[in-house]
This record gives C-alpha cells, sequence and structure tokens, in this order.
C-alpha cells in the first residue's frame, strides 16, 4: 500500500478541518477527491506535503508502511511524494533547469544513485517536455516567472514528469485551464500514470475526469469523506450537483 490515512484529525487555530478521514490507496490506482468548496479538500493535501501551518491533532498516515507525519518536507519529496498545488508559486532567478536539476539529483542522491550527468539530464528533459507539449523555451526561464495559468499546470506536470514520483496528489489541476490546456495536462498526468505509482486528483468538476478516468471518486463533506465509489459517482454529482449526498450531513 502507498497511502494508508486513518482517521485523520487536522485544524487550524481553534477551527478543526478535516474530522476524521480514512483513505487507502495503492500502486496502480487512481483517486479522485471531490466536494463542494470548504469542505477541506486542499487542506489534506497541504497536510500530506507538510504545511506546518495545519496541526493534526489525531489519526495517523503511513506512506510505504512510514509514519508520513513524521517526514520532514524535504524527506517527504525524497521518497516520491510530489504535491501539485493549486496555485503554483514563481520563483524569480532561478531556472527552470537549474530548480530540476538540483531536486532530481538530490532525489538521487536520497537514493543512492549517482547523479545525472548533462547530457543525461537534458535529454531526460527533452523527452518529460514533450508530456505535455512544453516548449523548450520555457523550460529556460525562471520558475513560473510571467507563465499563464495553463503554462504554470503545464510545468507542475513536467516536474512531475521529471520526478517520477511514487505518490502525486495533484490539488485542482484543472483549475484556470482552458479546454486546450486541461486535455494536455491530463494528457500528462495519464501517460505518467502506471503499475508502480499511484495518483489522487482533488477537483471540483467531472470536465478533469472526462481525461482522467478514476478507478475510485471520494466525496469530501465537512471534513469527513461520507461516500465513496467508482468513476460513476462523478458522473452522479455532474448531473446532480451536491445536494442529495449532503442533505443529510446539513
Amino acid at each position: 500500500m502507498l497511502l494508508s490515512v486513518k482517521n485523520l484529525h487536522v485544524k487550524v487555530g481553534e477551527k478543526e478541518i478535516l474530522k476524521g478521514i480514512d483513505l487507502q490507496v495503492h500502486a496502480g490506482e487512481v483517486h479522485a477527491i471531490m466536494g463542494p468548496n470548504g469542505s477541506g479538500k486542499s487542506t489534506f493535501a497541504s497536510v500530506l506535503a507538510g504545511n506546518e501551518k495545519f496541526e493534526v491533532t489525531e489519526g495517523e498516515v503511513l506512506y510505504r508502511g512510514k509514519d508520513l507525519l513524521a517526514m520532514s518536507i524535504e524527506d517527504r519529496a525524497r521518497e516520491g511524494l510530489f504535491i501539485g498545488f493549486q496555485y503554483p508559486v514563481e520563483i524569480p532567478g532561478v531556472s527552470m533547469m537549474n530548480f530540476m536539476r538540483q531536486a532530481l539529483n538530490e532525489q538521487r542522491k536520497y537514493q543512492g544513485l549517482a547523479p545525472l550527468t548533462a547530457v543525461e539530464f537534458l535529454q531526460r528533459s527533452k523527452e518529460k517536455a514533450a508530456v505535455v507539449e512544453l516548449e523548450a523555451k520555457m523550460t529556460n526561464r525562471a520558475v513560473n516567472e510571467g507563465f499563464s495559468g495553463g503554462e504554470k499546470k503545464k510545468n507542475e506536470i513536467f516536474q512531475m514528469a521529471m520526478l517520477d514520483p511514487k505518490l502525486a496528489i495533484l490539488d485542482e489541476t484543472d483549475s484556470g485551464l482552458d479546454i486546450d490546456a486541461l486535455r494536455i495536462v491530463a494528457s500528462g498526468v495519464n501517460q505518467l500514470c502506471h503499475s508502480d505509482n499511484a495518483t489522487v486528483v482533488i477537483t471540483h468538476y467531472q470536465r478533469l475526469l472526462d481525461y482522467i478516468v478514476p478507478d475510485y471518486v471520494h466525496v469530501l463533506y465537512q471534513g469527513r469523506i461520507i461516500k465513496s465509489a467508482g468513476k460513476e459517482l462523478a458522473l452522479e454529482l455532474e448531473e446532480k450537483g451536491y445536494d442529495w449526498l449532503i442533505k443529510d450531513y446539513q
């Protein structure tokens, strides 16, 4: 099992946001987490990433059998956890290529592997940029600086392709994308899915799941997963909205 979340409770200050999350993710699976605004979806992603703003008050998170909550942010990344954020940050003055080479070689060092040579790195960059149709000139710019929303999301999936994570958590990757950018980003994600890794997609909309077809769909509401089912649940939510499902919890 790649990820096991049991009875996860999280608060910010005195406000409890997650109120007992249970989730299991195995290799080879794609999970979608859906739910209305304010349900705790992005909080869940932030906790997995190690954002210290959030306090875990109860429960456990095991990642590849290890206590994820005890790991530093850096070690979570080195262990193969990737977080794609709703609003990717800009890093002025740091070129994408230098950023990725440093990140990739830190990961390889942690795994006991030799760093990539310049030729190996450039070849890998070229191959992975093609996955999301990212122009070569974009990889030579500062990280996300001056990028459009779609370019930032493509850039994140490029980073994901370069790092080849075991578990990718994608928080509203479809946010702000037009239909062409959505297709390209989703195609990139699909190409990176294989039997040894897993992806958790957090989204509001069925339209992303037309391209990235999940094995499981979970509805998060008021800090709890209130329903889990197959991909047909997303279609039902698209047709009916959330009201029919959350009425018993209001």
